[in-house]
């Protein structure tokens, strides 16, 4: 099973669309489950999750703890083998999910399968290719839950690269094999902070 986590702040006005693309995986349904960790968030982000509580498990977080405690818990509450991170303004192709697991479970020896990616605009128009190997990201990425434990998890002292610290603990012990096809959607913003200079 595959456990997608969707971790959200203050992204009600995005994060319907990262939801769709979970839902119309074109994996049956009963092979994953989407799991959003709402973070706090003051915007009317859950209004919109109610909205979808009985296709998605929702934890609304009483105290704001950060993407990288967030996260953890999210992979803390998963029952999936496999383990996807999805940023909340981002979207996936129908086709991800089963491809990358078709990937681990063929491939016993890999330790987790990435994609390369479009960045996109508002519309979803593509702007750009990305190769995730030359332009790593944090999201897309289809690990073993086992050695995301293995190597600590996210390191909750990080508030910001995060995802690039978690991958050089991860890499210096199993490894990332990219696939060149791109089934992730990136979309940079005025919203997103991180993005701004990717």
């Amino acid at each position: 099973m595959i456990s997608v986590i969707i971790t959200t702040y203050n992204y009600g006005k995005y994060i319907e669309r990262a939801i769709r693309s979970c839902i119309d995986q074109t994996l049956d349904n009963s092979n994953y489950e989407i799991i959003i960790v709402n973070d706090c968030s003051t915007d009317f982000t859950e209004k919109i999750l109610e909205n979808y509580e009985s296709e998605v498990r929702v934890f609304n977080l009483k105290k704001n703890i950060g993407l990288s405690a967030a996260r953890n818990f999210g992979i803390k509450q998963s029952k999936g083998q496999f383990i996807v991170f999805l940023d909340a303004d981002d979207y996936l192709h129908s086709e991800i999910l089963r491809v990358e697991k078709l990937f681990l479970e063929e491939n016993s020896k890999l330790d987790a399968v990435s994609v390369d990616y479009y960045q996109v605009d508002e519309r979803g128009n593509r702007k750009q290719l990305f190769n995730a190997e030359e332009n790593p990201i944090a999201c897309g990425i289809m690990f073993r839950k086992d050695l995301l434990y293995d190597v600590g998890l996210y390191d909750e002292n990080f508030r910001a690269r995060e995802e690039e610290e978690l991958r050089v603990r991860f890499e210096k012990k199993y490894t990332i094999h990219n696939l060149s096809i791109p089934l992730y959607r990136y979309w940079i913003h005025d919203d997103n902070l991180t993005k701004n200079n990717a």
